[in-house]
């Protein structure tokens, strides 16, 4: 798969994974398809990734790690999109970098480190 192909060039042999919210954001995407073709398309590519790569579940601890973040982060009067403290917050607890273009959400994760796209 191309995509995987160039993060990996990016990030050396470095080992790519999905959270399960990926899964989400995948999968919305593919019903907001405007035809036909491109739902199918947008399938195919989900599959594929599902089937390439690990892909981390939210566990408890986690979710306890998400809910202290997104605390920390409301008592100095920010908001981060849940969908995004729950992939960010993975990363996290797991070791791993994001390799994103929105930097703008996960940078309000402390520690989380980032990658650009």
């Amino acid at each position: 798969m191309q995509m995987l192909d160039n993060l990996r060039g990016l990030q050396g042999e470095s080992k790519v994974v999905l959270s399960a919210v990926s899964i989400v954001e995948l999968t919305h995407g593919i019903y907001r398809g405007s035809s036909l073709a491109a739902r199918e398309r947008r399938r195919d590519f989900a599959e594929d990734l599902m089937q390439s790569l690990t892909v981390f579940p939210v566990t408890v601890e986690i979710a306890q790690l998400a809910g202290r973040i997104e605390g920390e982060q409301a008592a100095l009067g920010f908001a981060i999109p849940f969908e995004d403290l729950i992939i960010g917050t993975t990363a996290l607890y797991y070791g791993f970098d994001i390799a994103t273009p929105n930097v703008r959400h996960f940078k309000l994760i402390p520690d989380l480190k980032i990658v650009a796209l």
